[in-house]
């Protein structure tokens, strides 16, 4: 009875140390037809200063943790009204601390982090305003709307519309 009290206490150890800190999550919807997927990391606050610390203003971001963010569209879509062919997309933002956020739908979509991200594999760049609230949005989340994609973390959301 000691030797499985013992090894279950183990199991339990390690599955607290192993477990994903930014979980992976995804949303799914449907506009005008076209179905979108979004699969990414979900990392938190956690009383950082996201914009402007964690993540640098002007530099590329992968929009969420640890894997790419991927979108994937199964129709061919309008993107902030510029044309974007059926696919699935490494997903990737730049956070500019005034004016436009870039966001930005890379045919390269199976890379760890931004550090293979070349500009050169861009599908498409297109410039969102972000909007700053005062409420903040502990979890990084996703979600598809009748507009488009939401992106909401920290005090940042991006309304990036989809047709």
């Amino acid at each position: 009875m000691r030797i499985l009290s013992i090894f279950l206490a183990l199991v339990m150890i390690t599955s607290i140390s192993c477990a994903q800190k930014s979980p992976r999550k995804n949303a799914k919807g449907i506009i005008g037809g076209t179905t979108i997927e979004i699969d990414y990391g979900a990392p938190s606050v956690k009383g950082r200063k996201i914009w402007g610390g964690l993540e640098k203003y002007g530099a590329v971001w992968r929009a969420g943790a640890n894997e790419n963010t991927t979108v994937s569209f199964d129709k061919d879509v309008k993107v902030a009204g510029q044309d974007l062919p059926a696919g699935k997309y490494g997903f990737f933002i730049i956070p500019n601390e005034t004016g436009d956020w870039i966001v930005i739908f890379n045919k390269k979509n199976d890379g760890w982090g931004a550090y293979s991200y070349a500009e050169s594999d861009d599908a498409l760049r297109v410039s969102v305003a972000p909007q700053m609230v005062d409420d903040n949005q502990e979890e990084l989340m996703y979600a598809v709307t009748n507009e488009g994609i939401l992106f909401g973390w920290e005090k940042a959301r991006l309304n990036i519309p989809v047709e």
